[in-house]
């Protein structure tokens, strides 16, 4: 009775071993391994599963605004306020913006040597599991609100010698050298921080044509939308 009762628990625990539970829940991977085959230590990995649901996104930002984001909120009480009310959007490679938000999640110990940028990682719901490991995106924050900032193309802003400059048209559509000083980008546009005022035209297209002095024929710049 008692070597039945032991082959029973020996059928059991081998039975057991023909099944594989993967200790997180996610989504698994090609199987390298087919049915029948013996698994062992030496064998290899059978699959690979990834938790999608959240899915963790990396992306990088530069040190000087890593460090600004640090300056803005000296305290850990103070980032970790920052960070809960921080929304990331997701643009996604077909161009189209994620549907549900994302919230940060942490940052790198170190600033990469080659490329002066810090890894950062934000947490996104991802349900249907429509986002998958290794797929690209953009991600894009407002990290603050400026109130009546003055923004020109960035095609109409010319850098020299470490100064930035644009041409202005003026009351007689004649053109001028205007130096200015810039804040960040937004998308295609820069903000002028000073050296304009609301209602100047500047020069887009042809600004390595025009001198000081030179007569324009001004006419309404049409941005290209962002699907051509």
């Amino acid at each position: 009775m008692d070597w039945g009762r032991a082959a029973v628990e020996t059928a059991r625990i081998n039975l057991n071993f023909t099944r594989l539970v993967a200790p997180i829940d996610g989504i698994a991977g090609q199987a390298q391994l087919q049915v029948g085959a013996l698994v062992s230590l030496s064998s290899g990995p059978v699959t690979s599963v990834s938790t999608v649901d959240p899915i963790k996104v990396y992306f990088t930002v530069g040190e000087p605004q890593y460090l600004a984001w640090r300056e803005r909120y000296p305290t850990e009480a103070s980032r970790e306020e920052a960070h809960k009310n921080l929304h990331l959007e997701l643009i996604l490679a077909n161009g189209s913006t994620y549907p549900h938000a994302g919230t940060f999640f942490f940052a790198d110990r170190q600033v990469n040597e080659s490329t002066g940028a810090i890894r950062l990682a934000g947490l996104f719901p991802n349900p249907g599991n429509v986002l998958r490991p290794g797929g690209y995106a953009r991600v894009r924050a407002a990290i603050r609100t400026e109130h009546n900032a003055l923004l020109v193309p960035q095609r109409a802003v010319t850098e020299l010698q470490g100064g930035y400059q644009v041409v202005v048209v003026g009351d007689e559509n004649k053109a001028s050298i205007r130096q200015v000083t810039v804040g960040e980008r937004v998308g295609a546009q820069w903000i002028i921080a000073d050296g304009l005022k609301p209602g100047e035209r500047v020069v887009v297209e042809g600004v390595q044509k025009v001198r000081p002095g030179m007569p324009v024929n001004p006419k309404p710049f049409a941005a290209e939308s962002p699907g051509r």
